[in-house]
């Protein structure tokens, strides 16, 4: 194994000579010094294996065993506007970003003239421009803890900016469609993701991440949050790529005074999928909440992990995640609160909860408490089970046959994340979605 891990280092080392040589004249820019710093990182971090201990639910072995062509190396895939409509949402403002392989189409994007100095822009575009906007901020509050973080790192060119000034209110969600694969070779795929809002401002957010292509490809994204003082972000990610892809993220938030932070995961796709959300609450009276729904039927494998650092008085911090696994599908949810000894009157509540619908599939669940205050309100748990056969015995016993009555009790289980989407259309299409993923009845 150590063999086959010293080949895929070498595989991506010597990928970035190409890659630099495409970089038109990047390459003596600031960032790319922190690039060449994560590719040393990179080289000298260890894979992580089943006896890692963040890692021991997941085996990624089936992404090591194959070569992966960085994105910026590999050839263009030709995307049309009739695609991006499948994906994109209707009823809101005309502001999309596309990115095609995680570098953006300025062609298939839709962006409106910029007001109250709000930014929405491609990581690309602003890095050209040295923008100290992105050079204080990116790669600044997401460490390196893996070799995965630190490859996004080293191959970042583009990536969503998102920018929201003090007192601006974004009234309706900005969109970022990641349209990911190739029909000719297996690519690896970076996006670099940056949102900043600052004092007293609000944004909602809708990541899609879409597989497109025919062979396996890798996604392996950060995303970087920063929520200053009094702000409000909603940020809701969809995770629906191919069956025989595989999809890393690592989202790093922080939180100042009165700020309210809420994320939404919702995976559907991917052969492997893996989801590290981190936040950090310094200051008082924050609010952070994360939600979660997976599926994971076939083969499919999905992992969350949390991380809730509560490291000033008086905030709140509330996470729920839900699975439904089919077939032999995998759910795996770790989700750690930290509690310090500063951070006094914290309420802090962590659920995970799954249903099984058959007798192959399983879950791992590992929810934790570290607490160091003694004035707390905290509790977590985990539940796993099946379909509750006396209501679905009521139900049927209505007339309802037994193929509706599952779907019946699949979307009350599902309704308790689904409803804490604030955006009524993007609520619609999911439940959509899990009915066309789990090949059953819709409701």
């Amino acid at each position: 194994m150590e063999e086959k891990n010293m080949k895929t280092k070498k595989w991506y080392s010597q990928n970035f000579i190409e890659f630099e040589k495409k970089l038109n004249g990047q390459a003596g820019s600031e960032f790319h010094k922190v690039r060449k710093s994560a590719l040393s990182e990179f080289e000298n971090l260890p894979f992580p294996t089943l006896k890692t201990e963040d890692w021991k639910y997941t085996n990624i072995k089936p992404i090591l065993k194959q070569n992966f062509t960085p994105a910026q190396n590999a050839a263009p895939v030709k995307v049309t506007k009739e695609l991006v409509s499948n994906y994109k949402m209707d009823g809101f403002l005309c502001d999309y970003l596309v990115f095609v392989n995680g570098i953006y189409d300025k062609d298939l994007s839709c962006l409106s003239e910029a007001a109250k100095g709000i930014i929405v822009d491609s990581l690309g575009n602003l890095l050209k421009k040295n923008s100290d906007l992105v050079l204080n901020k990116i790669a600044k509050l997401a460490e390196i803890e893996n070799p995965f973080n630190a490859l996004n790192t080293a191959y970042a060119v583009d990536g969503t900016v998102v920018y929201v000034p003090k007192n601006v209110v974004v009234e309706k969600p900005i969109q970022v469609i990641f349209l990911n694969g190739s029909d000719d070779e297996n690519v690896l795929i970076t996006p670099r993701n940056l949102i900043i809002a600052e004092e007293n401002s609000q944004v909602k957010l809708i990541f899609n991440y879409e597989g497109i292509s025919s062979k396996p490809y890798f996604t392996n994204t950060v995303t970087e949050v920063y929520t200053s003082k009094n702000a409000v972000i909603e940020l809701n990610k969809i995770q629906n790529e191919d069956n025989n892809s595989f999809h890393i993220e690592k989202t790093q938030i922080y939180q100042e005074d009165g700020s309210n932070f809420t994320h939404s995961s919702i995976s559907f796709g991917g052969l492997i999928a893996r989801n590290d959300i981190n936040s950090m609450l310094d200051g008082e009276n924050v609010e952070c909440n994360y939600y979660g729904l997976y599926l994971a039927n076939e083969s499919r494998h999905v992992d969350h992990h949390t991380f809730v650092d509560h490291a000033k008085p008086n905030s709140v911090s509330n996470e729920l995640y839900k699975g439904i696994l089919d077939d032999s599908g995998h759910g795996v949810f770790s989700g750690k609160i930290l509690v310090r000894q500063n951070a006094q009157k914290t309420n802090a509540y962590q659920s995970n909860k799954s249903v099984l619908l058959s007798p192959e599939s399983q879950v791992d669940t590992k929810p934790q408490l570290e607490i160091y205050a003694d004035d707390v309100k905290c509790s977590h748990g985990a539940t796993v089970g099946h379909l509750d056969d006396e209501a679905k015995y009521y139900i049927r016993s209505r007339g309802i046959p037994v193929e509706l009555a599952n779907s019946m009790l699949i979307t009350a289980f599902a309704n308790d994340v689904l409803e804490n989407i604030k955006i009524p259309e993007l609520r619609e299409k999911l439940n959509h979605m899990i009915f066309e993923k789990l090949h059953r009845v819709e409701v």
